[in-house]
């Protein structure tokens, strides 16, 4: 008996031995899947930004390197991509982007996860404008957390004959324009913070001028 346990041993021995290189033996931990899309922190903007001309976007397609590119959204607002070509870009979040995408791909790839990141945004959607009776009308660049105080005071208050609580502030969303009013006045005036709106990239603030 403890001539063929022996030969036995021996012959699992050799076996392991001459196993081709990469095989995972018994025991071995299996190799680990690596991580082919970005954090989200790589991205220059943050999730509620919309894509405008001129931005580049990378986009990657999970455990698909050949589908995954950089590219930058052209003037008529679309970007081609390996099969998915003329899909429209401007308008939209990074996410909304990619899951539509996701979609096409769905058609050549199974259950295909997408990635967009925007790595230079350069369009007007990220810029912040205030028109109106303010000191110095202009368009600002977009940064995260900016409000409307913080714009107010970027372009030298407002003008002397501003009416600052009639105020508005006109926000694209979904392709569509919505209108939030809100009371500078009370804000500069008052300290009434909750008036203290978040502005978002491509927000145009608009300050009217006096009735008189």
């Amino acid at each position: 008996m403890n001539f063929y346990t022996n030969l036995l041993a021996t012959i699992v021995c050799v076996l392991l031995l001459i196993a081709p290189p990469g095989t995972v033996q018994a025991g071995d931990a299996a190799p680990a899947t690596p991580a082919v899309l970005p954090p989200e922190a790589n991205s220059k903007v943050d999730a509620t930004y919309i894509i405008g001309p001129g931005d580049t976007l990378q986009i990657f397609v999970w455990r698909q390197p050949e589908l995954s590119v950089s590219v930058p959204v052209r003037p008529d607002g679309k970007v081609s991509t390996p099969l998915v070509e003329d899909i429209v870009a401007v308008g939209k979040t990074p996410s909304q982007l990619a899951r539509e995408m996701e979609k096409v791909l769905s058609e050549y790839v199974r259950s295909p996860q997408v990635n967009v990141i925007v790595s230079q945004p350069v369009s007007t959607y990220s810029q912040v404008k205030i028109i109106g009776q303010v000191a110095k009308p202009q368009a600002l660049p977009f940064r995260e957390g900016i409000t409307a105080l913080d714009a107010v005071l970027a372009v030298g208050g407002l003008a002397p004959f501003a009416a600052g609580n009639r105020a508005k502030i006109v926000r694209t969303e979904n392709g569509k324009q919505r209108e939030l009013h809100i009371k500078l006045d009370d804000i500069i005036n008052k300290g009434d913070m909750k008036q203290n709106i978040l502005l978002q990239p491509g927000d145009v603030l608009v300050v009217p001028e006096s009735r008189f």
